[in-house]
Formats: C-alpha cells, structure tokens, sequence
C-alpha cells in the first residue's frame, strides 16, 4: 500500500504501468515468501513441544500463548521469536518509511496549498492503519519472554486483529465526499440542532 501511494503522487504520470497487475503479484508474493521463510523455523520448533495445559489463556492462537502452554523447554524459541519479528517489522517498516519519505519529499515541492493538503489527505488514512498495525505488533512480538503476563496482550491482540480491520472501511471511506456528506446528513438527523419550528 505504501508502494502504491508512493507511485500514486511521486510518478502520477507512470501509474498504470508501474503498478500493473504483475507488480501487485509480485510483491504480495514476495511478502508471503519472506514472511514463511522467517515463520517456518520457529514452527518447526513449536511442533516439537510437549503440552502441560491444553486450555489457552488467549483469544488467538498466538505464539506467546502456545509457549506459556508448554511445559518443555521454550527458551531457543523465545530467543528466536523476537529476532524474526524483529527482522520482519524492520524490514517493511524501513521500506513504508522510504516510500513516505519519498512521498513528503515531492508533497512538499508541490506549488500550491490545495495540492499538497489533498496528497497528504490520499496518504492520511494508510498511515492511520499503518501505526495501528506496526504499533501492535511491536508491543506484542518484541517483547523479551513469553511467559509474561497475558493480559495486555490479549487487549493488543484485539486491537490488532478485530478493532483495527473493521476500522478500516470507515478510515478509507471518510475521505470521500459522498460519504462526508450521509454522514453529516445522518448526524443532523440524529441531533437536531436549534430551535424545533
């Protein structure tokens, strides 16, 4: 999504062919096989676990969860854990800074005020998401051990994977005008203001 924003305002002009359907491909792709490479390892490990308790103190069937349920050795996998999610986080968050970077950088030459509040408005509601998402995943994978308390990340959790997800329609929608205005026409209806005739 970064990616898209950054051709979207930084080569307006070469959108349809830098973003074609092949690009898309490719770097969904390139996320899914970076993400299994960097997963696989430390599942191998889990799949290995003995299990004392089989009632998990979660929502999710998250990782941290898993280990605490254990009643073997977790401490290879809690060492690792973090450094793979570390390494994902940094590598896609440096590449969601580049592009924004990028993104600030040609904004900001724009001429007039109206052009640049309209960009930053095309890239406002990602950025929203973005926070939401790499903001929870950092307080909830690196972290040091797993055998922490579970209770405020099972809140983090369902901001991460319920909250953020179905605030998602009303975070890209917001930005558009007709969406705007049922809005405000559903408030006015809703609270009344001024004197009743």
């Amino acid at each position: 999504m970064s990616y898209d924003r950054y051709v979207a305002i930084c080569k307006p002009l070469h959108y349809t062919t830098i973003m074609s359907q092949a690009i898309c491909r490719r770097l969904i792709s390139g996320c899914w096989i970076l993400t299994l490479f960097l997963i696989v390892p430390p599942l191998g490990f889990v799949l290995t676990l003995e299990f004392c308790e089989f009632e998990l103190d979660h929502f999710a069937c998250d990782s941290k969860p898993i280990l605490k349920a254990s009643c073997t050795d977790t401490s290879l996998i809690e060492e690792m854990a973090p450094y793979c999610s570390a390494f994902i986080l940094l590598v896609t968050l440096s590449f969601v800074f580049w592009s924004y970077g990028s993104i600030i950088r040609t904004i900001l030459g724009f001429p007039s005020a109206q052009e640049k509040k309209r960009a930053f408005s095309t890239c406002s509601s990602h950025i929203i998401v973005v926070s939401i998402t790499y903001g929870c995943c950092i307080f909830i994978y690196i972290k040091p051990s797993a055998k922490d308390e579970m209770s405020s990340n099972k809140a983090v959790t369902l901001l991460a994977t319920s909250i953020s997800p179905m605030l998602n329609p009303f975070i890209y929608t917001l930005r558009n005008k007709q969406v705007k205005s049922a809005l405000n026409d559903l408030l006015k209806k809703l609270l009344p203001l001024g004197p009743h005739r």
